[in-house]
């Protein structure tokens, strides 16, 4: 007798070993609106929980079989993270090889587009790593105070830091990845960087991996973060001995880091003039963590504010992109767009298949730093 499953293509009774051996995750079939998505569990009562994208969905058990599941509606054009929760813990998908760090697993609509360079990477994998590490202790960040922490005997926001330094194709303008912790260890940026560069859709670049302590401090428009990034980290980088070209920095953030690269190009426009922001978070004010709801404050928030006064951004080269599935960031955006081009800076505006999660930012981050390293306008 066919179960639920037979649809997806996983035969044979739930619960048995040759159900189990054929399993896989996710399975998608068509539906009217989009794509009808199953998710396998063996063991323990699990619920599944996705990236910004959708609410938490419990699983349901197959009769009296080990066999816990899910049917979820999904739209067309969707990638997302996603993870399980049984038992108080957090897994990865058993039974799908694309991982995201050890607890985190992707899943594609079959409709979504491919993500050249980007190799499968699964839960259990360990990351490569680059070689040149640099130890940096900001006296910058210290003036952030005590939302940084630190160690007993270290001055807030001090804290030692590693900073990882590869030179895809043998080095070239610096790429600054913000929140490069998560480039290193949950989504491979290196080996995607070099494949790109060896393909040729990328020049060589030199990727600066910035580790964050603290998000909000840090990423909020406040000018601690880069005055330590010209006046400690970018020295560090030219003393390291690995060839980088400064002159040609791009900063490349996503949400939060978004925002605060676009401060950047506004408020020490000598220093970034190439941006590939994704979904940043432009509804961000001050007083925007207070609010019950942060994304209902003003339109465009304060770096909408500021490029109302007309800056002269016709230096600039800044790309941005923001997710399909992500509607409450899209008039934030919009704004932000638009108020950039009017000020003359050459813009590039996307959509990329996804919520607010990295899982979509992996593409339009090597596709937009390849923009702005061009020199036309176009």
């Amino acid at each position: 007798m066919d179960s639920t499953f037979a649809a997806y293509g996983m035969p044979g009774e739930p619960g048995t070993g040759a159900f189990w051996a054929a399993a896989k995750g996710p399975a998608a079939v068509p539906s009217q609106d989009g794509w009808t998505v199953l998710f396998v569990w063996r063991g323990s009562p699990a619920s599944l929980h996705f990236e910004s994208w959708s609410e938490p969905v419990a699983l349901r058990r197959w009769e009296e079989a080990d066999c816990w599941y899910a049917e979820v509606a999904m739209p067309a054009l969707l990638r997302v993270t996603y993870w399980l929760v049984s038992d108080g813990a957090a897994y990865a998908d058993p039974f799908n090889p694309v991982g995201a760090g050890g607890d985190r697993s992707i899943a594609a609509t079959p409709d979504a587009p491919d993500q050249p360079h980007w190799p499968a990477v699964g839960a259990d994998d360990v990351l490569p790593l680059p070689r040149v590490r640099l130890r940096w202790i900001s006296e910058r960040l210290a003036g952030l105070g005590g939302k940084l922490g630190g160690r007993p005997g270290e001055r807030p926001g001090g804290r030692r830091r590693t900073v990882r330094v590869h030179p895809a194709g043998g080095g070239g303008p610096i790429v600054l990845l913000l929140d490069g912790d998560d480039w290193l260890h949950l989504h491979p940026a290196m080996t995607a960087f070099d494949s790109a560069v060896s393909r040729g859709d990328l020049p060589p670049v030199t990727l600066v991996f910035l580790p964050v302590l603290d998000r909000g401090a840090e990423f909020g428009c406040r000018p601690e973060l880069w005055e330590a990034v010209r006046d400690e980290l970018l020295p560090l980088v030219a003393e390291s001995g690995v060839p980088a070209d400064a002159g040609r920095l791009v900063v490349a953030g996503q949400s939060l880091g978004g925002l605060s690269a676009v401060y950047a190009a506004l408020e020490f426009p000598e220093l970034v003039s190439r941006v590939a922001c994704q979904s940043g978070s432009f509804w961000w004010t001050p007083a925007a963590s207070g609010l019950a709801d942060p994304l209902g404050g003003p339109v465009g928030g304060v770096v909408a504010e500021r490029l109302r006064r007309r800056p002269d951004l016709s230096g600039l080269r800044v790309a941005f992109d923001l997710g399909e599935h992500e509607p409450r960031m899209l008039p934030h955006g919009e704004l932000v767009e638009t108020l950039a081009a009017e000020a003359g800076a050459t813009v590039r505006v996307s959509r990329s298949p996804a919520g607010h999660d990295r899982a979509s930012w992996r593409h339009a981050l090597l596709r937009d730093v390849a923009w702005a390293l061009r020199d036309s306008r176009e």
